[in-house]
């Protein structure tokens, strides 16, 4: 599995999750990502999941969300495959969050980029 900041340019911060994400993996990209946040405010998060398999089961999923970064997040793009779009959105949040999420197939990733530009 990997987790990791791919680039941040402007309020556009790229991330990549590939393979089996286990949770210490993912509180050290949510924990990248905030060092980001602190840098330049307000972020456009795109999160691409490329070989996605899921998440480990057994490991402590409790304290996962991020939840206090939400007021500098402007919105959030997913790009996956249609199999993890239903979980992949419950597992963000859609709808509990104060920023707009969607979700993305790989042949969309201009289309997602396109969306997290526009106002």
């Amino acid at each position: 599995m990997s987790a990791e900041i791919l680039s941040s340019h402007g309020e556009l911060l790229t991330a990549r999750i590939s393979g089996l994400l286990a949770q210490p993996e993912l509180a050290a990209l949510q924990q990248a990502a905030a060092g980001v946040i602190q840098q330049h405010g307000h972020v456009r998060m795109l999160i691409i999941a490329k070989d996605f398999q899921g998440w480990r089961k057994g490991d402590d999923w409790d304290d996962i969300s991020f939840m206090e970064n939400d007021p500098y997040i402007s919105k959030m793009a997913i790009v996956g495959e249609k199999e993890w779009e239903e979980l992949a959105l419950l597992f963000t949040g859609q709808g509990m969050r104060k920023f707009p999420i969607e979700y993305f197939q790989p042949a969309d990733l201009d289309r997602a980029k396109a969306w997290l530009m526009a106002d």
